[in-house]
């Protein structure tokens, strides 16, 4: 299976949220612990990623309803799967273990989804989920000091070079970098995926690369305009660049015809189900996200679409219906000198 070979077909779509699906089965401490961890020395309800270890089921059966809903890759429940992130629930030691498991459990939904669809020819893709971490490289938390750092860029390639060991001895077709709000973070990414590949004697996995406008300036938030970005990151080569989070579809529409227009490469675009309201939840309707991707995708400038944070199975299902008869954005020709 060859996701490039996909893309140059049609349009692909990527799953929806992962948290979102999580809280409807509104799951306790106890559900989080698991037996493996009943008796862990501090709260681990929040830490979705564990689910992956004690509750394998649940995880599959949210990859397999956004299967069903006609996604073409999924990804793993991997956001905070470095030691980084897990340091918060003090288990950096699970961090690998943590990337195999959810890896696998991708993998189990599709196995399962194919069984029950064997007439669909179109290829399932399981995307690594590399994470943006809780630290960040280019700022400093202490507004009193500018200079400091809470973690260095070695520390950060570590981490990261665990995360994608475990994604790829669990299976994953591709690595996606994503809701990247600081570029250096993400080039720490890169330098791991690179490094690995080098050290352990195999072809590289496609690398796919999503970063997140946070707000109306159009800029990340270590302060990198879109263009910025793009240029920081084509280095690495991936297949896809593009948004997802922070914004809704509404206010990512001029960042995407924006990114259309000087990417080389393949855009990915999965916004928010619109802004949070003031419960912090997000109420745009499925058929809404739907319509505003079908826009996108008859104007030519997407290769990926899908959701973010409060998208669901239903949204994922508008999305795939409405672009899936439309043509993807063709690549531009690129002029070597």
């Amino acid at each position: 299976m060859d996701i490039r070979k996909e893309l140059e077909k049609r349009i692909l779509v990527i799953d929806g949220a992962m948290g979102t699906m999580i809280q409807r089965h509104k799951l306790q401490e106890a559900d989080y612990r698991g037996e493996r961890f009943k008796d862990w020395h501090c709260d681990v309800k929040g830490n979705n990623d564990l689910l992956s270890i004690t509750q394998p089921q649940i995880i599959t059966g949210i990859h397999k309803q956004y299967l069903d809903a006609g996604a073409d890759i999924i990804e793993t429940n991997t956001f905070s799967s470095t030691s980084i992130a897990q340091a918060d629930y003090d288990m950096q030691s699970l961090a690998y273990e943590l990337n195999v498991a959810s890896a696998k459990c991708a993998r189990a939904a599709i196995d399962e989804y194919k069984v029950q669809n064997p007439n669909n020819q179109n290829p399932k893709f399981v995307a690594g989920a590399i994470g943006p971490l809780n630290k960040t490289l280019s700022l400093s938390p202490d507004v009193n000091n500018p200079g400091y750092r809470a973690v260095t860029f070695d520390e950060v390639v570590n981490a990261y070079y665990e995360q994608i060991k475990g994604l790829v001895d669990g299976g994953v077709d591709v690595l996606l970098i994503e809701t990247i709000f600081d570029t250096l973070n993400a080039k720490a990414a890169i330098f791991a995926i690179k490094k690995y590949f080098h050290d352990a004697h195999k072809p590289e996995l496609p690398i796919m690369i999503s970063g997140t406008i946070t707000d109306a300036s159009g800029r990340t938030l270590s302060g990198q305009t879109l263009e910025a970005f793009y240029i920081s990151v084509m280095h690495a080569n991936p297949i896809s660049v593009g948004l997802n989070c922070a914004l809704g579809a509404h206010e990512m529409r001029p960042h995407i015809e924006e990114l259309a227009q000087i990417a080389s490469c393949y855009v990915s675009a999965y916004p928010n189900a619109g802004l949070p309201n003031a419960m912090g939840e997000y109420d745009e309707e499925p058929s809404d996200t739907g319509h505003y991707l079908e826009e996108w995708a008859k104007e030519g400038w997407v290769n990926i679409v899908g959701g973010c944070c409060g998208t669901t199975p239903d949204h994922i299902k508008h999305i795939a219906d409405h672009v899936k008869k439309l043509q993807p954005r063709e690549l531009p020709e690129v002029e070597t000198v």
